[in-house]
């Protein structure tokens, strides 16, 4: 029996250094919660895709590329070319997106090489400095930090860690400045990361948008479609139409500056849908291990050195986007961690005719979420519950092998157990159980403070921790805000690490009803207090021009925050928990809570 490589740790194919004057630039885009079947190209009718399909008809298609089932570990690997657990990425929210800090990213390596680097979008691999895209080699970030945004359109998001208002939709306005970072460094290469919002709930796209799919037939169904929610599917549709509408303006600004035939572009998106929906029969959906859960569509374009229209049939995986775009580029690498991704150099210059003769190693590709592992090979996979899948014979991966007279089943069983000992690693698994010890959903790892640098730390409800009355308001952290806070013995914490000692300026987002305006506050770390009083009363409605259709329940509504000025406190450095806690309250609650800011004033 031929036994199939483990982990790849090195590439296979290196190009030659190019000199700086002839180094492509760089276009990822990458989608948020769009599935494989999203896309005209892949058979979608109710949907048209023309700009991103270009990128296939024009390129290289990886037909089975894998990435993870939600959106965080997706980013880490496709940034590192490493698992995402090697990564300290284990959730989505609460701190347990973050990347450890020990991690070298692909935007690390093209800055080194002298690209100007820039990422404007989605970024979900934490957001306090030095987690920061800005830390982890992008010179320039617009967007949001964390995972999923509750506002779509005029949306508060930062630039280079200061906050904005945006106009417009979301993911126009994150093109549009993409689209300003390539005009101002079009000079030299430059490396442009898009992360897209979209087809990610809530459900909300421009009207001329929803418009066209507003009372659309939709023809296709999920592979169970008695899940199937029709005014869904239309939104996503609508989302995904006006997503390739943007890459079509950013494809037209690198044909306006001739330089579209001297750029890389590269398409995929983050896991499997986001709704049930029609995936090409596939089985499982955003969060599952299954095939359908994980596979991407992958389109890439280098029109002077790729060729059109070219189909790599072998297996890939967001880990290998790293080691290929070094590759391409002729950029050294930066960091010395072992890679899990290889470089598909070969695979995508190589004309179709001459693919069968690429001397490519056998291998698999692990998919891991919230405990579940499966492993893919080029022919088979191997789900979560230890059932073997002839995806060949069996692409809908509906009967499970029962006659594995090759052994291959016990094979890939016994590469799970070794994956799991070395890439489900202690300090991962430790981190897991602190948290459980502790009752808590933050992560334990300290929130960094104070970096002259990067002098502004924007704490969100979603990394805080309440205790007593107070709860978040709604299931899914990211955008929330804390609410219920109606005792003196209610407390809201953050676990911190201050970098540098000093004076640090103290700003609130909160709202409060004018009858429960005037309670009494106190901000504390160790030994040094703030105090003051939540004045005035803010209370404005819940937005109402943000939801195309109903956003899911576990998604809070939205409203506008006002700037409560607490004022300064001296802290030194060392970490401990910064605390809120109200010492007399007016009314029936203290305020609801979205943030809280500390800047470094010196």
């Amino acid at each position: 029996m031929k036994m199939l490589a483990y982990f790849a740790t090195i590439s296979l194919f290196v190009a030659p250094t190019l000199a700086a004057e002839t180094r492509p630039s760089v276009v990822i885009f990458l989608a948020d919660d769009a599935g494989w079947g999203d896309y005209s190209r892949n058979g979608n009718t109710s949907v048209s895709t023309p700009n991103i399909d270009s990128l296939a008809q024009d390129g290289v298609t990886l037909d089975r590329f894998f990435v993870c089932p939600v959106c965080s570990p997706t980013r880490a690997e496709f940034l590192t070319g490493r698992y995402h657990r090697r990564t300290g990425v284990y959730g989505v929210s609460t701190g347990q997106e973050r990347m450890n800090l020990d991690e070298k990213t692909i935007a690390d390596a093209f800055h080194s090489a002298g690209y100007a680097t820039g990422a404007f979008g989605k970024w979900h691999n934490g957001s306090q400095w030095p987690y920061h895209p800005m830390a982890r080699g992008f010179d320039e970030y617009f967007g949001y930090t964390s995972g999923h945004w509750g506002e779509y359109f005029d949306p508060h998001l930062e630039h280079n860690g200061k906050p904005v208002r945006a106009k417009g939709y979301i993911v126009d306005a994150c093109t549009d400045q993409a689209i300003d970072f390539i005009d101002r460094n079009h000079a030299k290469p430059f490396l442009c990361y898009v992360p897209f919002t979209t087809p990610h709930s809530p459900w909300a796209v421009p009207e001329e948008d929803w418009a066209r799919f507003r009372d659309k037939p939709i023809s296709q169904s999920a592979s169970l479609p008695e899940q199937e929610v029709i005014e869904q599917t239309r939104c996503a549709m609508a989302m995904l139409e006006n997503q390739d509408r943007n890459v079509g303006r950013v494809l037209t600004k690198l044909n306006e500056l001739k330089i579209a035939d001297d750029t890389v572009v590269l398409y995929f998106s983050d896991n499997g849908p986001n709704t049930w929906r029609w995936n090409g029969g596939m089985k499982g959906r955003k969060g599952t291990t299954d095939e359908g859960g994980v596979r991407s569509t992958c389109f890439i374009r280098w029109v002077k050195q790729l060729p059109a229209d070219h189909t790599v049939r072998q297996i890939a995986g967001a880990i290998d986007l790293l080691p290929t775009l070094l590759s391409l580029a002729g950029v050294a690498r930066v960091g010395d961690k072992p890679l899990d991704g290889l470089d598909l150099s070969p695979l995508l210059m190589s004309p179709p005719i001459q693919t069968p003769t690429i001397d490519w190693p056998e291998r698999m590709i692990f998919t891991t979420w919230s405990g579940q592992v499966s492993v893919r090979t080029q022919t088979h996979r191997l789900d979560s519950q230890g059932k073997l899948f002839d995806m060949i014979a069996d692409p809908r991966q509906s009967k499970e092998v029962k006659q594995d007279l090759a052994g291959l089943g016990d094979e890939l069983r016994s590469a799970v157990d070794r994956f799991k000992m070395d890439v489900m690693t202690e300090s991962n698994s430790q981190q897991v159980i602190k948290q459980k010890n502790r009752g808590a959903s933050v992560d334990p790892r300290l929130i960094p403070v104070g970096y002259p640098e990067f002098p502004r730390t924007w704490l969100p409800a979603r990394d805080g921790e309440p205790s007593g009355t107070v709860r978040r308001s709604s299931g899914a952290p990211n955008s929330s805000y804390f609410v219920n806070w109606t005792s003196t013995d209610d407390r809201l914490t953050w676990n911190v690490d201050i970098h540098t000692s000093g004076r640090y300026h103290v700003e609130l987002a909160y709202t409060c009803p004018e009858q429960d305006a005037g309670s009494t506050i106190e901000l504390s770390l160790g030994e040094q207090r703030l105090a003051g009083k939540v004045l005035p009363g803010w209370d404005p409605p819940l937005y109402t021009n943000q939801d195309t259709i109903p956003r899911p329940p576990a998604e809070s509504p939205l409203k506008e925050f006002h700037n409560l000025d607490l004022g300064d406190i001296q802290l030194n450095a060392g970490s401990g928990e910064l605390t809120l806690r109200a010492t007399a309250i007016s009314g029936k609650s203290v305020m609801d809570l979205r943030s809280m800011t500390l800047t470094l004033v010196d």
